[in-house]
């Protein structure tokens, strides 16, 4: 008896004891495991890094903060905390997360709080709650704020493709969570802007000199006007992260092309968005104009890359509005906006960092897209339009007259042409074997090398809307007669991270979480049963397994006895 006595309390000991040593050990050495299948608390390298690195204390305010919330919100909202966490665990530095929510702040204060957060694209969701009365429509802003001592930075975290179900938005702003928190802290630690060159002189962005660009890219990146004719060796283009050549109406020289190419084969990111064909739009009316093809030479070189861009224009039934003078009214001139085909867009994206999630993209005269051989370039179509589509090859005739009579439907019979493309990879120069400008003869001349190009068939895809009076720029995809925001800018903006760091935080947008909802069948057939088997179940296993040990401990003591 007393050596069972001695052995049970050995074994306590030992068991306290292991339990004091794992203790201590996981204050030395922190470890995590993910059990899950999708390695939902697993975060991707670059964000590790940037958290091993964090030099300061990070706060995270969570402004989804609303009473009653629905179960997909609070599933949103558990999720947005539990991310912070995660993160908090890797950190060098703590981070910590707490509640806030913006209609608590005094009423002199709120309206511009409100404001200042519209500022990070945060913009308050109406959302309608069940209530003993009936739904109650409530304020939410489905967005966080991360700051330091000094700083603070915000960003949406309610995000998704034109076209979602709730649910699926719901999802997608859960797989993305891990992106907009690191991209807020990234902007937060590291204000520094990376250079980016706008290629000028050949009538690129004529309309807007360039505003919606830098305004889209203000603040994380600088955007520098490059002449090329001023421009004397590739190397005058190392030192850019990105290239754009955006809408150019009149021809690249040779030397111009030798100096995008060399850029291209050093390791360069080149962002070509040009149209094939030319309109003038203030000659649509009428009778209308013609299109005709566009020759700015670039052609070559997009070519030997393994792309072409077409000389024909894209009709899509998924089509914007082009407002024309209606007449007058009174002493007022009226517009109205009728449906253009020419000018559509496209929400059908690839599962790509730069596309994956991102909302529709605003398109004005676009022009089909061709890939043709390259060795060693991989092609990935990036954004597509719709199922009803046709193209126009040119010449052809564009009038506004033409809006006035209702699309053939049965006219469009292409679907989901590819808009844009990524090409990465091995890229030959279109120089190789041929004779080299006579200034850069004499200088090292790359016959290959790996870069990335990015070509769109779209010239004023980053080129800004006017406002009403015609006068001023607008932000970048803001339409000021659909009134509402495409995601120009955002496309923009994931093209930069992307090309300038591909293995960086932008990748994190690749996450993807299975949705598993449950059979509403089977839960209104069975759900009592299941209900009792996980209460029930645990319970019972516990008193058998104790009434089995206390059995046998019964009949052991009472054969001593």
């Amino acid at each position: 008896m007393k050596r069972t006595k001695n052995y049970m309390a050995l074994s306590l000991f030992l068991l306290l004891g292991g339990f004091i040593l794992l203790f201590f050990a996981g204050q030395v050495v922190k470890f995590r495991l993910d059990l899950t299948e999708e390695k939902r608390y697993s975060l991707h390298p670059a964000t590790v890094e940037m958290l091993e690195n964090l030099d300061r204390p990070i706060h995270v305010d969570i402004l989804l903060t609303a009473e009653d919330l629905p179960g997909g919100m609070r599933r949103l909202q558990k999720s947005m905390e539990e991310t912070v966490r995660t993160f908090n665990a890797y950190a060098s530095e703590k981070i910590t997360v707490d509640y806030f929510d913006p209609l608590s702040v005094t009423d002199s204060l709120k309206e511009n709080f409100i404001y200042s957060l519209a500022d990070y694209g945060i913009n308050p969701t109406n959302l309608f709650v069940n209530q003993n009365s009936g739904q109650q429509a409530q304020l939410i802003f489905p967005g966080i704020l991360v700051s330091d001592e000094e700083y603070e930075v915000g960003a949406l975290i309610l995000k998704g493709e034109r076209g979602m179900s709730p649910d699926q938005i719901l999802n997608f702003s859960i797989e993305n969570l891990e992106y907009e928190l690191s991209n807020a802290i990234r902007k937060l630690i590291d204000p520094q802007s990376k250079a980016v060159a706008l290629v000028i002189g050949h009538g690129e962005l004529s309309e807007d000199e360039g505003f919606g660009v830098v305004e889209a890219l203000d603040g994380q990146y600088e955007v520098f006007k490059v002449p090329l004719d001023q421009a004397k060796s590739p190397s005058d283009l190392s030192s850019f992260g990105m290239v754009l050549v955006l809408g150019p109406k009149s021809s690249y020289t040779e030397r111009e092309l030798f100096l995008l190419d060399q850029y291209v084969l050093g390791g360069g990111n080149l962002v070509v968005a040009a149209e094939g064909v030319d309109v003038n739009l203030d000659e649509a009316g009428g009778e209308g104009t013609l299109s005709f093809p566009l020759e700015n030479e670039l052609d070559r070189l997009l070519f030997r890359y393994g792309i072409r861009i077409n000389k024909d224009l894209i009709q899509d039934l998924n089509f914007s509005y082009l407002p024309i003078m209606g007449g007058v009214f009174g002493n007022q001139e009226q517009m109205i906006p009728l449906p253009w085909p020419y000018f559509f867009n496209a929400g059908r994206m690839a599962p790509h960092p730069i596309t994956k999630g991102l909302d529709q993209v605003n398109f004005r005269f676009v022009s089909s897209l061709d890939t043709v051989k390259a060795d060693g370039v991989t092609k990935t179509p990036l954004i597509f339009g719709s199922e009803k589509e046709k193209i126009l090859p040119a010449p052809t005739r564009v009038a506004l007259s033409d809006m006035q009579q209702a699309p053939v439907v049965e006219e469009f019979t292409i679907s989901n042409l590819p808009l844009a493309y990524l090409l990465e990879g091995e890229f030959t120069s279109v120089f190789k074997n041929r004779f080299l400008p006579e200034e850069f003869s004499g200088q090292s001349f790359l016959e290959s090398g790996r870069g990335k190009v990015v070509v769109f068939g779209d010239g004023s895809l980053f080129q800004s809307q006017l406002d009403l009076g015609g006068n001023q720029p607008l932000p970048l995809g803001e339409d000021p007669f659909a009134q509402t925001t495409f995601a120009n800018k955002q496309l923009l903006l994931n093209l930069a991270q992307y090309l300038t760091d591909p293995e960086g935080i932008i990748s994190a947008r690749t996450r993807t979480l299975q949705i598993r909802p449950l059979d509403r069948v089977k839960v209104r057939q069975q759900g009592r049963f299941w209900q009792v088997i996980n209460i029930g179940g645990p319970i019972g296993v516990v008193l058998i397994l104790g009434g089995i040990i206390l059995f046998f401990r019964k009949k052991q003591y009472s054969r001593k006895a």
